[in-house]
């Protein structure tokens, strides 16, 4: 039920100093990243943990052998909310049919034929990371290529007589129960999708009100990301939240509404934040802020906002304020019937143009074959987890893949020696399962804090998860195999090692020929913004604009961190980032006015750096 917001007042604090946000990891970075103790972050860690915790369980009583696989399949898939997670499952669950029939005419063909598994194996890992490079597969298609490949690479590892059933019945369990685990378990501890989006409207306006007062730097970096990311997450969860057709229709409009508006609050925060006109913020419309914020923190939303009283000198706190009345009132848009969005198909426009894809592909099938000749080659099956790590690692450019190479390795590490130190201080003293599956509860959720951190970091999460499973999950219950450790350890850094010889020996791509369509896509969207005259329409020409933002910003930060001789001259690459810093501020001015003279000034300076 909608709530009035209280008319409140205080005294006003003191204006923050104005900083500069600049790019790249530096190590305090990195740490204040792993502490940010965002909204949610915790709750949604301890889910995946728990998630990941069960999927063992039942692993163990299932007698699954390596439960690192659908460990980690749980550890990728599990989302926030509960509709999501069910729909994941589900659509796991579908595809294991699909998956069974492919595994099950594979092994007819290879069986007892080397050469043609060989052959086979070099098809399918093609096949999977074209999918991944071109097409709409590409958050799964990795995932799916890691257990077909993988399953017919155990094959070589079961009893003749048993090879079709055991491999059909362990590429259903791989799937079977992460699907099972997200959809139970997903809708008995995960919240309401309603409730995800409260709470990240909440948590802007929570924002929004920190920065008008005396924002330090982890506010001001946490506010910079709320904002590249716009409303995308938002508006993903009132859509599922639809799905579970025990909200009104009404409700959800409102919400849409007060999530669009709440972006436009956080940018003109930051805006107000950073200016040089040094805005004193009004004491009421903190408080007001507050207010609503502690309103959708409890599941609801406000109405009957009053408008607080702003100075005429401050213009940038009189463009909140006008937000203010309207702020859960649905515009005209939600009413009317929407028009049907053009399909854009299965592929992507260039999926059969672009050569880019076909190479990726073709680097990361090198990979994949490396790593199986190099373990068959020298009989060391214990290391076939560089199979694993090649679908999981590969990255189309050559800065992506110096940028997470640091993040990659040092996640396996962590991860191995978490294992390793597990089996040498804590397997010992294990007398049940209880103890086992604490221990790999702990694990996992320190994987999981990190991995739902920052995209930054997060990488860095999912290889410490990925290198604890496939050390200490081996067998059923507590293992003191130090072997198997070593090996999968060795695996996973030779692994890493090859997928980065193959993606930056061969056909290396830079992340800095990528930029350019971004900043095209950024120029045209700073165009339709200062074109834009309603205020709904103002605001989500600046969500296009900042999505554009966050992903020519990625972009360079990719290409600054290439080799030199591949990188392209420093000056150039100052230049676009000046051009970035200056388009972050011209994004919060057009919601002030659209009428900015330099306008065109500003897009040819983007323009310039394409050329």
């Amino acid at each position: 039920m909608a709530q009035p917001v209280p008319d409140t007042a205080a005294s006003a604090p003191s204006p923050p100093p104005n900083t500069q946000m600049m790019p790249g990891l530096t190590m305090a970075r990195i740490w204040r990243l792993i502490c940010d103790q965002s909204p949610g972050r915790l709750g949604y860690a301890l889910r995946m943990a728990a998630a990941c915790t069960t999927t063992v369980l039942i692993g163990e009583i299932w007698q699954v052998p390596e439960l690192a696989v659908p460990a980690l399949v749980t550890m990728a898939l599990w989302q926030k909310d509960r509709v999501t997670n069910a729909v994941a499952g589900i659509a796991v669950n579908v595809l294991i049919l699909i998956l069974l029939l492919v595994i099950y005419g594979l092994v007819r063909v290879t069986l007892d034929h080397p050469m043609g598994l060989v052959i086979v194996i070099a098809l399918l890992s093609f096949s999977f990371f074209f999918l991944g490079s071109a097409s709409k597969l590409k958050p799964v298609a990795y995932m799916l290529g890691l257990i077909t490949v993988y399953g017919l690479v155990a094959i070589d590892q079961v009893p003749v007589g048993e090879i079709v059933t055991r491999a059909l019945l362990y590429t259903d369990l791989f799937l079977a129960i992460p699907g099972a685990v997200m959809i139970v378990l997903g809708l008995l501890i995960c919240p309401s999708p309603k409730k995800i989006l409260t709470d990240d409207i909440a948590a802007r306006l929570h924002m929004a009100a920190s920065l008008l007062q005396n924002p330090g730097l982890q506010t001001r970096e946490r506010a910079t990301a709320l904002l590249r990311d716009g409303t995308t997450g938002m508006m993903k969860s009132a859509r599922m939240a639809a799905l579970e057709k025990i909200w009104s229709t009404h409700d959800l409009a409102c919400l849409k509404q007060a999530a669009s508006n709440s972006f436009a609050i956080l940018a003109l925060a930051d805006h107000a934040s950073r200016t040089s006109l040094r805005e004193e913020p009004s004491s009421r419309l903190v408080k007001t802020l507050e207010s609503m914020a502690d309103i959708f923190s409890d599941g609801d939303y406000p109405t009957n906002i009053q408008r607080p009283v702003i100075k005429p000198e401050q213009p940038i706190l009189e463009a909140m304020a006008n937000l203010l009345p309207n702020f859960t009132t649905p515009s005209a848009a939600y009413n009317e019937t929407p028009s049907k969005p053009k399909k854009s198909g299965f592929f992507t426009e260039d999926a059969f143009s672009n050569p880019d894809h076909v190479r990726f592909a073709v680097k990361g099938t090198a990979a994949v074959m490396l790593s199986y000749l190099t373990f068959k080659v020298l009989d060391w099956p214990g290391i076939h987890t560089c199979i694993i790590t090649c679908f999981i690692v590969a990255l189309p450019t050559m800065g992506e893949m110096i940028s997470k190479l640091t993040l990659r390795i040092t996640g396996a590490l962590m991860g191995g020696a978490l294992g390793i130190v597990s089996i040498i201080a804590i397997m010992p003293h294990l007398n049940d399962i209880t103890g086992f599956l604490i221990l790999v509860f702990v694990v996992s959720l320190i994987a999981a804090w990190i991995k739902t951190g920052d995209e930054r970091i997060a990488y860095a999460g999912f290889q410490i998860g990925l290198a604890f499973y496939l050390t200490d999950l081996k067998g059923y219950g507590p293992t003191a195999d130090m072997a198997t450790a070593r090996d999968r350890i060795v695996g996973i850094m030779l692994g890493n090692f090859i997928t980065y010889m193959m993606f930056t020996s061969f056909w290396p791509s830079s992340a800095y020929d990528h930029l350019g369509s971004s900043l095209r896509k950024l120029a045209e969207c700073l165009k339709n913004q200062g074109k834009a005259q309603a205020v709904q329409d103002k605001i989500q020409a600046a969500i296009s604009s900042q999505a554009a933002l966050a992903e020519s910003e990625r972009t360079l930060e990719f290409a600054m961190s290439e080799p030199l001789h591949m990188r392209a001259d420093q000056p150039r690459l100052w230049a676009a980032r000046e051009a970035l810093d200056d388009t972050a501020n011209l994004t919060e001015e057009l919601l002030i006015t659209s009428e900015k003279t330099d306008l065109s000034d500003r897009i040819a300076r983007l323009k310039q750096i394409i050329s």
